[in-house]
């Protein structure tokens, strides 16, 4: 029997990326699943793509609305709800490429982060944590960041923001632990979503390549593999914690870095 035969699973963000990749693969083993993205038009063709095991709902998950009637939605078609991926994030372009320095940080920008990353992941809890208690338990997976454990010099609202996912994902495995219900997170290092193929430049890879100790880059499916096993009871003794995927980029001291660096660009850019 496949690891998700007969659960329901709700992820969000699931129109493309690490979301889009999690939903195929819970649905290949067994699942149904409900794709919800801000962006309806790409999650109903992801759900068509999967077939008759697969729902699509336009949701902005900053909105209480828009949850609880997505909540709504899942009971209705499938009439209950096992598992959730909490995997929306506000990396539009009209957010993430202004989350600068503090200085110069527009609070809108703050703002939208946090409505979208935390409330959001918050809001998701709220109205699905009831149904899967009745249901007899479940397992919630959060989407936070390698971003979440360091300092940069960009994105401290997405960073604080998936530090705020962290700590609320401890709360909501204390909270629920008497229902039957697990809550994990995952903190991923860069791997190469979409939007990272996008926006990423020759430099800033090599860069990032400095910084693991794996040779390679990640692929959503390396992510996609920590999240279902998360989901599955295979991990059923799991609750509460933050896994880092990272390829080692928080392994090491910053010195193996440098050096790494200085390999990569060789001594004609020393």
């Amino acid at each position: 029997m496949s690891r998700f035969t007969d659960r329901v699973a709700i992820v969000t963000g699931a129109a493309s990326g690490l979301g889009r990749c999690v939903a195929t693969r819970l649905v290949a083993e067994g699942g149904r699943v409900a794709i919800a993205d801000i962006d309806g038009d790409a999650a109903a063709a992801t759900a068509r793509e999967l077939g008759p095991s697969a729902i699509a709902l336009a949701v902005d998950v900053s909105d209480e609305s828009h949850v609880h009637g997505m909540v709504d939605r899942v009971v209705e078609v499938f009439g209950r709800i096992d598992l959730l991926h909490n995997n929306a994030a506000a990396l539009g372009s009209d957010v993430f490429p202004h989350d600068r320095g503090i200085t110069a940080l527009d609070v809108d920008v703050w703002d939208r982060a946090m409505a979208v990353n935390a409330r959001g992941t918050m809001l998701c809890c709220k109205h699905a944590i009831p149904v899967m208690a009745r249901g007899g338990g479940g397992a919630i997976v959060n989407t936070a960041s390698a971003s979440a454990l360091i300092g940069e010099d960009v994105h401290a609202a997405y960073g604080s923001s998936k530090a705020a996912v962290i700590a609320l994902t401890r709360y909501v495995a204390t909270m629920h632990g008497d229902d039957g219900i697990r809550c994990n997170a995952i903190a991923p290092g860069m791997f190469l979503s979409p939007i990272a193929r996008e926006r990423l430049g020759p430099a800033e890879r090599v860069a990032f390549r400095a910084e693991r100790l794996v040779e390679r880059e990640a692929e959503p499916d390396d992510i996609a593999n920590l999240v279902l096993f998360l989901l599955s009871d295979e991990s059923a003794y799991i609750t509460g914690q933050t896994s880092v995927i990272d390829g080692g980029t928080l392994a090491h001291r910053p010195r193996h870095a440098m050096k790494t660096w200085d390999r990569l660009r060789g001594p004609s850019e020393a």
